[in-house]
């Protein structure tokens, strides 16, 4: 009884949703890639698992045959509750630009987009949900910002309009 009433005491003040950590390869497994290629691009990526824990996105993104875009993406589903306001990515870039996606529902054709830079440090980006604002193909939508209370996919796309190598090293992602 008493191990219960900790645990629903912990559950309270610690409103984290863990999407992701990569502990373990079967998380990482369930990461898949996207790229230019569905368009006769040539760019390449792959989601790596690494020992210490953490997964690395990484590839190289390449503007020839008109393309420009590489991006994992992980199927999810999350409810949200009134008490989540962010996203918490846990990360160490290359000082590059990247894009953080999300997904309210499976069918959805457009993403909720955030931009975030990166620096070559481990840091905590905090991105409020209502600042997700929706795209699609590169394009801003005339829709609303992110509000609903599920979200089913999530992704990472990097596509700076130049021919580039890259690498992000994730080691959280979660929801407070």
């Amino acid at each position: 009884m008493k191990a219960l009433l900790l645990m629903c005491l912990f559950l309270t003040f610690n409103s984290e949703i863990v999407i992701c950590d990569f502990t373990s390869l079967k998380e990482t497994n369930k990461w898949y890639q996207t790229s230019d290629d569905v368009m006769g691009g040539i760019s390449k990526s792959e989601m790596l698992h690494k020992s210490e824990g953490v997964g690395v996105f990484t590839g190289e993104v390449s503007t020839a045959n008109n393309g420009g875009f590489a991006m994992t993406r992980l199927p999810v589903d999350i409810k949200l509750t009134n008490k989540v306001k962010k996203i918490v990515l846990r990360v160490k870039g290359d000082g590059k630009m990247y894009q953080f996606r999300i997904k309210a529902n499976s069918g959805q054709r457009y993403w909720y987009v955030y931009k975030f830079l990166t620096t070559t440090e481990m840091e905590e980006i905090e991105i409020p949900l209502e600042k997700f604002y929706p795209s699609y193909r590169g394009y801003r939508l005339n829709k609303n910002n992110f509000s609903s209370n599920t979200i089913k996919e999530i992704g990472i796309l990097i596509g700076n309009k130049k021919s580039e190598d890259f690498k992000l090293i994730i080691d959280k992602i979660s929801i407070k």
